[in-house]
């Protein structure tokens, strides 16, 4: 058994394998925004969309929404009444749905990533200020979903409620932006892990595949966590993956010696 420990600092300091550096950094390129739909002017007809138990509203016309087939469908036959356009998503979260609106607008969402001419290497838009902060993930890097008891990473509901709409640009976005967050906490990335699992399908194993590779990289921290602990002895497909892809690791690196 591992040793217990549940100290709050256990923190994975990166996520990404690659070194970045702060200091005398040149002055990022923003990425090129993706343009909106071909022919689209943004006359088309104004749709409301109300998101979540509480019924926030958003508005968006219908040539940008139709980007998704999800809401396409929505937008040619799911409406009561076709002078009020509107479509409820009592599910989803207002937080998340307002990523997936800014991408549909802008090719990207906050933050954004930006691309270091001198490094040839691309981060978030937020990178310097989290540098400073001591390599913590800001507090809008994290969404509470009360159904996960905790908070886990935006990026990985993104990624998910992008499957859903059949938005794959958007879920190569968010994956990648995944892989340059650092300093997050066991906690955190377990249980992002876990939703990560419960809204992909298996036949998409490229967010899985993240997370699994994440935990065989910063093992030496997960493996002190009593968080860690906890949640093998509760046991998933989540931990079956983890053994089969170790396995493989090992099988590699005897097969290189």
């Amino acid at each position: 058994m591992f040793s217990r420990s549940f100290a709050s600092k256990d923190r994975v300091s990166k996520v990404s394998r690659s070194k970045r550096s702060f200091k005398n950094s040149a002055k990022p390129r923003l990425q090129e925004p993706e343009s909106p739909p071909l022919g689209s002017t943004l006359m088309s007809p104004v749709v409301t969309i109300t998101v979540g138990r509480e019924q926030r509203l958003f508005a968006a016309h219908e040539d940008i929404l139709s980007v998704s087939p999800f809401f396409a469908v929505a937008c040619r036959g799911q409406f009561y009444e076709a002078h009020s356009k509107r479509i409820d998503l009592p599910d989803e979260e207002p937080e998340v749905f307002s990523c997936v609106l800014e991408y549909l607008y802008k090719g990207d969402y906050y933050p954004r990533l930006l691309h270091n001419k001198r490094r040839n290497s691309w981060e978030l838009e937020d990178a310097k200020l989290q540098h400073e902060n001591g390599g913590r993930v800001g507090a809008e890097s994290t969404i509470l979903l009360p159904d996960m008891d905790g908070v886990v990473l935006r990026d990985t509901v993104v990624y998910c409620v992008a499957d859903k709409y059949g938005l794959d640009p958007l879920k190569r976005l968010s994956l990648r932006k995944q892989g340059l967050q650092t300093g997050i906490e066991v906690g955190t990335i377990l249980r992002s892990a876990r939703f990560a699992y419960d809204h992909t399908p298996d036949t998409d194993s490229r967010l899985r595949a993240h997370y699994l590779a994440l935990i065989i990289r910063c093992r030496k921290t997960f493996k002190r966590s009593g968080t860690m602990q906890m949640e093998m002895e509760r046991g998933g497909k989540l931990f079956f993956d983890l053994f089969v892809a170790l396995a493989n690791h090992v099988d590699d690196i005897a097969e290189i010696g």
